[in-house]
């Protein structure tokens, strides 16, 4: 029946945390996906969305945008169609990042986070971030195009420490095991 299988369609990630205690700087957490070619899977971005931006096409977006964490539910919400990804991409990695911007912060320091990734009602992952309690960002999936065009997640939780800019530059890499 594995031939049947369409893959990985449309993907929600979501992202939730408490907000600051009174008198604290906000705590800010973004989604970031990077697109990646066939020709280059583990370089260079071919493109990234996070705040403020979508993809060229329109198939990665921002759906939700918490700078504080005082949402209802789930703060921060990414929808990636994966299904109308042109063929020329082959591989998809999802990150949080904490912003920098009003005080330094690894996941140690974020109340309550959670992330939840699922495809319609069918939960893929979800992780509290408590294996990389003293990164300033996290790779959270990835998704592979297999030979026959469907898509395929990889969970991957994986602590980064360094500026935003660098990790959305870097977080598709191979990792070292």
């Amino acid at each position: 029946m594995s031939g049947l299988s369409k893959g990985i369609r449309k993907v929600e990630v979501a992202l939730k945390w408490d907000p600051s205690p009174p008198g604290e700087p906000p705590t800010d957490l973004d989604i970031v996906a990077a697109t990646y070619l066939a020709s280059d899977p583990h370089g260079t971005p071919a493109y990234a969305v996070y705040f403020d931006s979508r993809s060229p096409d329109g198939t990665i977006y921002l759906n939700r945008d918490s700078k504080d964490g005082k949402g209802f539910g789930w703060d921060e919400v990414m929808t990636l169609e994966l299904d109308r990804l042109d063929t020329r991409y082959a591989r998809v990695v999802v990150g949080v990042v904490i912003q920098q911007r009003t005080a330094d912060r690894t996941f140690v320091g974020v109340l309550n986070p959670g992330l939840r990734i699922r495809e319609g009602y069918l939960v893929l992952a979800e992780d509290d971030f408590g294996n990389v309690l003293g990164a300033t960002a996290a790779t959270v999936a990835e998704f592979v195009r297999d030979p026959s065009g469907g898509w395929t997640f990889r969970p991957r939780v994986e602590g980064f420490d360094g500026d935003p800019a660098t990790f959305t530059r870097t977080m598709g890499r191979e990792q070292r095991p």
